[in-house]
């Protein structure tokens, strides 16, 4: 009865709109992206110093809960996925923000690592799978053609957040104290995502009577045949594409998270104050932005893998200028460059997800391509903590994200988009 009341409010209000209905669904999407940012790696980058004070908790210890969280994401995520494809992403989005934005408060409430542990793990879960497959689930549902520009531009929203939420947090802090860092963080979680994903998302278009794009359905239906395939999961992963996205995956996601929750402390470490390594995690964050927008305008017809391979490229020389740095300009360079890098990561990984095996079963196909990619996130702080307090600096975790970063080119350039007899019937 909720759904039936929901869906006709729904088809009501898209029915009066003087426009496609798929930029209000877009626009929940943002706020909802915005306001995932709290239990990101980069604004936890901002907590280690001010913790590590407090409780003397090592960096391992700290990169510890990053990486729980991303594994119980990673057991979450393939249960979540062919339940958004039935039901869509309204349901999964407003529980993750609700969950997070309490966790968040409650984390301002931290007494010891096994509390701080309980809470981050399930704000982190929720960061690492649903929330990522709910924004990209219902985005790729009401965008075809237009899906680069869409997704860049709910990608920039979540940057925004990344920008915002650790310098409000740092703000905060130097403040209050820590404590009143994840309180803000908690209080903007709640305000931003909830309200508007509850009343206006829609699981796709022609649950409202419309096509995606805004299109007619004989544009839609030709849209569709061009521009994506029609792959079920079983089918999907019979094809070459998939295992080299697969690997793509597994080499750049440790270099972008273990690279992001370090760096403060890593600037920190090199001389940097923590009130200028603050302001470069958010010019990172800014640069990342800056290369979301430029993915939104790729030709269509250029080749995902292109992109993909200058990604790596990107990653690798941000994670080697890291090593050098040894004043403020050295670290906005270096945070720019790898910046510029995690911006096509987040921007056009699902973006190829969605073109190379279709947007019927987005879900259930995503869900186990999120798997590998929030445990390849779970390794990369926890071997940046484990090789920090062995060797006492970030120097040879950083080669070896370099590595890991000059590897995923070639499997980029090899990732060619399916033909039919790949994989489909």
């Amino acid at each position: 009865m909720k759904s039936a009341l929901y869906s006709g409010f729904a088809a009501r209000l898209a029915g009066r709109l003087p426009f496609y209905y798929g930029w209000v669904v877009l626009a929940c999407l943002c706020l909802a992206g915005f306001s995932r940012q709290g239990p990101a790696v980069a604004t936890l980058s901002i907590f280690i110093d001010p913790l590590t004070r407090e409780f003397g908790w090592s960096r391992t210890a700290l990169s510890g809960a990053v990486s729980l969280g991303g594994v119980l994401a990673a057991l979450l995520t393939p249960l979540i996925g062919p339940l958004l494809d039935r039901r869509g992403s309204r349901l999964v989005l407003c529980l993750a923000v609700l969950v997070n934005g309490i966790a968040l408060l409650l984390l301002s409430l931290t007494p010891s690592l096994l509390v701080f542990y309980v809470l981050f793990c399930i704000a982190r879960m929720n960061w690492a799978g649903p929330f990522d497959i709910g924004i990209y689930g219902a985005l790729n549902n009401w965008f075809v053609a237009r899906r680069a520009l869409a997704t860049s531009i709910a990608t920039l929203a979540q940057m925004a957040g990344l920008v915002a939420m650790p310098l409000l947090a740092q703000l905060a802090i130097a403040q209050d104290g820590w404590r009143a860092g994840w309180l803000v963080l908690g209080a903007l979680t709640l305000l931003v995502g909830f309200v508007p994903a509850w009343l206006f998302l829609a699981r796709r278009p022609e649950d409202l009577g419309l096509s995606p794009d805004g299109m007619t359905t004989a544009a839609a239906s030709n849209s569709l045949h061009t521009l994506e395939g029609r792959y079920s999961r079983a089918q999907a992963v019979r094809t070459p594409a998939f295992w080299l996205l697969l690997l793509y995956t597994v080499l750049v996601y440790p270099v972008q998270a273990g690279v992001s929750l370090h760096q403060a402390p890593h600037l920190i470490e090199r001389g940097i104050s923590p009130t200028t390594a603050a302001a470069i995690v958010s010019f990172f964050s800014l640069m990342s932005g800056l290369a979301v927008m430029a993915c939104g305008f790729l030709p269509r017809r250029l080749p995902t893998r292109f992109p993909l391979a200058l990604v790596g490229i990107l990653l690798a020389v941000g994670a080697l200028l890291m090593m050098h740095v040894a004043s403020p300009f050295s670290g906005y360079l270096a945070g720019g460059v790898f910046g510029l890098g995690v911006g096509g990561i987040l921007t056009l990984l699902p973006i190829a997800w969605a073109n190379y095996f279709g947007r019927e079963n987005f879900g259930a196909i995503r869900g186990v391509a999120l798997s590998a990619q929030v445990l390849a996130q779970a390794a990369g702080p926890l071997v940046s903590g484990i090789l920090h307090d062995a060797t006492g600096d970030y120097r040879l975790s950083l080669q070896c994200f370099g590595a890991l970063s000059l590897l995923s080119i070639a499997a980029a350039l090899a990732a060619r988009r399916p033909r039919a007899a790949d994989g489909r019937s």
